[in-house]
């Protein structure tokens, strides 16, 4: 079947998302800053992405296009990366030999869901512990200071989300590499409420 698909030019993308928010069929996802067709069987045709887009990155072809659920050109590869059980801070263990010269990511809930390519970015390679201090309701510094003081860790990235919130998982792991008495290379990643990333 010949049908209308969207195109996004990667070039003239500026990663504002505005797209996605537009997209009521879901069809469009951010991925590394960027926007992704990434279900073109959700794509409509209707093309309400398009008067969103400030760069004028989307444009429309006509494919042919089966009607399976899923098209494997356009849906993105999602093999777990995770390495490790298990992820939640409150019931990780505070030795563990898979913390032996790790790169540790400590990362809010929500992070997961709100990027989409969360396991290529930031779980390969590294070590997942995952929390929220809101709905847990607990300060995870000492947690984490005993597992930082106990283990050969490498580096730490902590993600979080741009919302107030996730203040208190940050400066949990802060206040845990001070107490820990380490130097340890580290740095924040900041996931906007709309998927992309604010800052790293």
């Amino acid at each position: 079947m010949i049908r209308k698909i969207i195109q996004i030019d990667e070039d003239k993308c500026n990663g504002c998302g505005a797209c996605a928010a537009a997209c009521h069929e879901g069809a469009i996802g951010m991925v590394d800053g960027k926007a992704k067709l990434l279900r073109a069987d959700y794509c409509d045709g209707l093309g309400d992405c398009l008067p969103a887009c400030p760069t004028k990155a989307i444009y429309f072809i006509e494919q042919e296009h089966s009607n399976q659920t899923s098209d494997p050109l356009y849906y993105p590869e999602n093999n777990s990366q995770l390495t490790q059980w298990p992820v939640q801070i409150k019931l990780a263990p505070t030795y563990a030999p898979y913390f032996q010269n790790a790169d540790l990511l400590i990362a809010a809930d929500c992070t997961a869901y709100a990027y989409g390519n969360f396991h290529n970015k930031f779980i390969r390679n590294r070590i997942t512990l995952i929390g929220c201090p809101k709905l847990d309701g607990i300060n995870y510094a000492e947690k984490l200071t005993e597992i930082i003081r106990n283990n050969t860790i490498k580096s730490l990235t902590i993600v979080r989300m741009q919302v107030p919130c996730c203040g208190g998982l940050e400066q949990a792991v802060k206040t845990a590499l001070q107490a820990s008495e380490k130097f340890i290379p580290w740095h924040v990643v900041v996931i906007g409420t709309n998927g992309t990333i604010i800052s790293e």
